[in-house]
C-alpha cells in the first residue's frame, strides 16, 4: 500500500471530502485523518493510502499545492509506505519520526 501524507489541512476537513479529491487520480483504500485527542479536531494532517504506486505518484503530483478548503496542501510520499524498509515498530514508527511529523505539523500551521 502506497501512503500520502497530506499537510496544511483546513480543520473541518472530513474524510470524504479528502477521499473525493484523491480518488481523482484511482482507487484510494483508506483516509486517515489525525485528531487532537482531546478535542476530537483535526490537527491539519491525514495519511492517505492508494493501491497503485502510478496512481499515488500521480495524485502526488497533481494534489501538492492544491487547495482545498482555502488552504494550500502539502502532498508527499509518507516515510512508512512501499517505496523502502519500513522502520519503527508496531506503534507505527519511531519517536524520531513522530518528532520530525510533529516539528513539520508545527511549521506549516504556523505559515
Amino acid at each position: 500500500m502506497n501512503s500520502i501524507f497530506v499537510g496544511n489541512l483546513p480543520f473541518s476537513v472530513r474524510e470524504q471530502d479528502l477521499r473525493q479529491a484523491f480518488e481523482r487520480f484511482g482507487r484510494v483504500a483508506s483516509v486517515r485523518i489525525m485528531t487532537d485527542p482531546s478535542t476530537s479536531q483535526c490537527r491539519g494532517f491525514a495519511f492517505v493510502s492508494m493501491p497503485s504506486l502510478d496512481d499515488a505518484d500521480e495524485a502526488i503530483r497533481h494534489m501538492s499545492g492544491a487547495s482545498l478548503g482555502g488552504r494550500q496542501l502539502t502532498v508527499n510520499a509518507s516515510q512508512n509506505d512501499n517505496r523502502g524498509p519500513r522502520q519503527g515498530g508496531a506503534a507505527g514508527g519511531s519517536s524520531k519520526e513522530r518528532a520530525k511529523a510533529l516539528d513539520l505539523f508545527e511549521r506549516i500551521r504556523g505559515e
